[in-house]
């Protein structure tokens, strides 16, 4: 008995003449994240592709969580090879699905018959392959509507694949088909959820994180990248880039009117964030702003921060509600880290009162007692990179 795994593509296959550049991308980041569980053998045909182990010391638990991470893939299964025979079909159905088959109470078979030269179509193999079924186990009885369990049969180029059970996949787009861009990176909620929708497009994202020390501490800073590698699994390596701001926190506060505070330091990050993509050929920033959900997360203000913008700005959050958001942090993994009581720089001299709906041109002002290249420059050329790998 030889199993193996089935990955279903998802849009990948409406991608016309760019298809097979898709579906080489994708069988890449498959087998990088292969190679720590064994050797396996990756190949496409027929809108699936294949992951097969190659010998019996491959860790497939292990590779088969990796495959459940893997964005291009909409849907994967564990699956088992057979001789395309109907009673070949039987046997391995038998075999494979035997405890399954004999727990169950209701089944009904699903035929998919990718090779047209099958003798039997779709519904004369799924009746044939029930019957035996049905015979071979007195527990079962065919229900067409909401079975307990559905045996999936599928008959391929070459070989014909029995399985149950299949998963939902990440789903979305292969990693790098979509550019890249650098993902603002807190230690909150949100921010995280950002970075990964934007991978699913197949966007190749890194992360840039700002660092207050003292008034945020090493651990705070840990968290962040303990949530960085969260994302790992789905994004592929990574570089975070922490960025000293601690001087530039010092000098809003001394210069700047506090309840312009929060805005001016936000157009400070993405100014930041600008020459770093632009240094590093990143085609836009990601944040998790969500409309109204802080004072600077308004319409108003957001429409300040982008001023100081010369990529473009990503917010795949900014329709969704912090219920939406949660669930999606749960889902991937990076919540019970993201609700950890470690402060962030955005908390830091926070002001009591501070303004929802700021006015560009008083902004421009209020930045007229800064030094703000240098600033930038500075805090630039103390960029500290760590290197995050699957």
């Amino acid at each position: 008995m030889r199993e193996i795994m089935l990955l279903k593509q998802g849009e990948m296959v409406l991608k016309g003449l760019n298809r097979r550049g898709f579906e080489e991308k994708l069988m890449g980041n498959a087998k990088r994240r292969l190679k720590k569980y064994g050797h396996f053998k990756v190949y496409t045909r027929q809108s699936a592709t294949y992951v097969e182990p190659l010998d019996d010391d491959c860790d497939f638990e292990g590779a088969w969580e990796a495959m459940c991470k893997l964005f291009g893939v909409v849907g994967l299964s564990r699956a088992c090879s057979c001789e395309k025979d109907k009673d070949a079909i039987v046997a391995c159905a038998k075999e494979y699905l035997g405890d399954k088959l004999s727990a169950a109470k209701t089944f009904k078979v699903e035929t998919k018959r990718a090779d047209k030269s099958f003798p039997m179509n779709s519904i004369q193999l799924s009746q044939y392959v029930g019957g035996e079924l049905d015979d071979a186990y007195p527990n079962l009885t065919a229900e067409m509507h909401d079975p307990e369990l559905v045996v999936h049969v599928e008959v391929r180029d070459y070989e014909a694949f029995v399985h149950a059970d299949p998963e939902e996949g990440a789903g979305g787009l292969p990693i790098g088909v979509g550019g890249r861009a650098l993902s603002l990176l807190s230690g909150g909620i949100d921010s995280p959820v950002a970075s990964w929708m934007i991978a699913k497009r197949g966007v190749i994202v890194d992360m840039i994180h700002f660092y207050s020390y003292p008034y945020t501490s090493p651990e705070a800073k840990e968290k962040v990248l303990d949530l960085a590698r969260l994302l790992v699994p789905y994004t592929g390596k990574q570089c975070v880039h922490v960025v000293p701001f601690t001087k530039i926190q010092e000098e809003l506060r001394r210069s700047c009117p506090e309840e312009r505070f929060t805005i001016l330091m936000r157009r400070f990050m993405m100014r930041i964030a600008c020459r770093v993509a632009e240094k590093n050929g990143f085609s836009a920033l990601v944040t998790g702003e969500s409309v109204g959900q802080v004072a600077s997360q308004t319409l108003e203000a957001m429409a300040c921060t982008n001023a100081v913008c010369t990529v473009p700005v990503l917010r795949p959050l900014v329709g969704m509600d912090k219920e939406e958001i949660v669930r999606i942090s749960r889902k991937i993994g990076t919540f019970e880290t993201s609700i950890l009581p470690y402060e962030d720089c955005c908390t830091v001299f926070t002001p009591k009162h501070p303004r929802t709906k700021p006015k560009l041109e008083e902004l421009v002002e209020a930045e007229k007692a800064l030094d703000i290249e240098a600033l930038v420059e500075e805090a630039v050329a103390g960029i500290e990179r760590v290197m995050l790998e699957l």
